[in-house]
């Protein structure tokens, strides 16, 4: 599919306009992976859609963090002033599914293969869900983080659109603003923002991203001296 990342919102723009043309407000399955994440998309998509929250993400790494990040979603819809009532469907948690599916790839590095596989098997969940339960639409709110592929999510949304004929809503949530937004409506709501995206993997990444960033503290005590490395910093001009 040979579509570059900034025509997504401009599709979506089209969509909504022609929506509100013809005066229809057509249903949304709504994948989401967390509360923050699906904070702007609810905000945004309720002026136009009948929505269903769809949480379904076996990538992560423990039963407490997905039925934390459950909770918050359920406690985000329930107090969230959306234009139209939004609904909330969670799925069993299937950490063996994300296993199977990332068998061979667990070396691979945030953002590699592995993360594609992890995006294809949430999709085919949610585009199946809304085949059988009569969906106009799906989508994820995956394209919010700047960390995700939106021109590969949106690829996945397509071919799955095909094989399950429902349409994919295109989308890169994050453009406009939307990403920042999500971060406003997270800190006035007060919404537990998990610092890694789920999977065992991507928490060890983080990890040692935190210890390498705490190594390379630096503490000036104003004569150029770092306390925390023990040794002489040189200081600027």
């Amino acid at each position: 599919m040979s579509r570059s990342i900034g025509v997504y919102q401009k599709w979506l723009d089209e969509t909504v306009s022609d929506l509100v043309s013809r005066g229809e407000v057509p249903s949304l399955l709504l994948h989401a992976c967390c509360a923050p994440c699906s904070s702007y998309c609810v905000e945004y998509l309720s002026k136009y859609f009948d929505i269903t929250v769809f949480f379904y993400n076996p990538n992560i790494d423990s039963i407490t963090e997905y039925e934390r990040r459950v909770r918050e979603e359920e406690r985000f819809i329930s107090s969230f002033p959306a234009q139209r009532p939004v609904r909330l469907i969670s799925k069993k948690y299937e950490p063996e599914a994300f296993y199977e599916a990332a068998e061979g790839l667990y070396s691979e590095p945030e953002g590699g293969r592995r993360c594609e596989k992890c995006f294809r098997l949430r999709l085919s969940k949610t585009a199946e869900y809304a085949k059988e339960n009569g969906f106009d639409y799906f989508t994820t709110t995956l394209s919010i983080s700047p960390l995700k592929d939106a021109a590969l999510l949106n690829s996945i949304g397509d071919e799955l659109s095909k094989k399950y004929d429902v349409p994919y809503l295109f989308s890169e949530f994050k453009k406009r603003g939307g990403f920042l937004r999500s971060t406003e409506l997270s800190k006035e709501y007060k919404l537990y923002r998990q610092d890694y995206c789920g999977c065992v993997f991507s928490k060890r990444e983080r990890a040692k991203q935190k210890e390498k960033e705490k190594d390379n503290e630096v503490t000036d005590d104003g004569r150029g001296v770092s306390r925390s490395l023990g040794r002489q910093v040189p200081k600027g001009d």
